[in-house]
């Protein structure tokens, strides 16, 4: 898929900034950060660095995902984000259009999950070996052939969403790596990081940020 790589070259969409962060709404195709090899050297922290050189990374989104990411431009900003992530302090959502019909309006999937060595990057199930890894899920909308969905994670483990989608049965549309057939024949992974709500790292105050799908 490599090979593939041809980014959006979308403007940088900034949805706050201020002296500690920027927030900014990522959009699909593009990689958070570089891959291995100068073919994959244009990522959204290296053109965030040609307006803002101080900006410093906190998370990262898969490069089919878009949707809301906070950066630090600061140390300071970096290392108190970076704790809010580690200790599961930082309320996600997502938005997702799922293949199938999801019958449940609710649900969680609660299924440890660990790569999938042979076949990286894709991850799998492993009650062995696997991390912890756990989704609330609510039905938003049923569309014919697919659902609307959101999503919330109660953990960040790589392609969690995606698998969990799988397990229940229900691929994310265009999903590159876990749909199959016509689940994947849409334009893009049908996944958006719809809001990140967080302490601001001066003075802590609860802040929230959103950006719609744009699917």
């Amino acid at each position: 898929m490599d090979d593939l790589y041809d980014p959006p070259d979308d403007p940088l969409d900034i949805i706050h900034m201020d002296h500690e962060i920027l927030v900014v709404n990522k959009p699909s195709g593009l990689l958070s950060v570089p891959g291995k090899g100068e073919h994959l050297a244009d990522c959204l922290i290296a053109r965030l660095q040609t307006a803002f050189p101080e900006v410093l990374l906190v998370h990262r989104l898969d490069r089919d995902t878009s949707g809301v990411m906070v950066f630090a431009l600061t140390p300071h900003a970096q290392r108190h984000l970076g704790l809010q992530f580690e200790k599961r302090q930082v309320k996600k959502t997502y938005v997702a259009r799922v293949w199938g019909d999801v019958q449940e309006d609710t649900g969680t999937v609660d299924l440890p999950l660990i790569v999938d060595w042979p076949n990286r990057p894709r991850q799998h199930v492993d009650f062995e070996k696997g991390k912890p890894a756990v989704t609330d899920w609510k039905v938003l909308k049923r569309e014919g052939a697919t659902t609307r969905m959101r999503l919330f994670p109660q953990t960040g483990r790589s392609h969690q969403l995606r698998v969990h989608m799988l397990e229940l049965g229900h691929p994310i549309c265009g999903d590159p790596f876990y749909a199959e057939g016509p689940a994947r024949d849409f334009p893009r992974l049908m996944l958006h990081a719809e809001s990140l709500r967080f302490r601001h790292p001066d003075g802590g105050k609860g802040m929230n940020f959103r950006a719609k799908a744009p699917f």
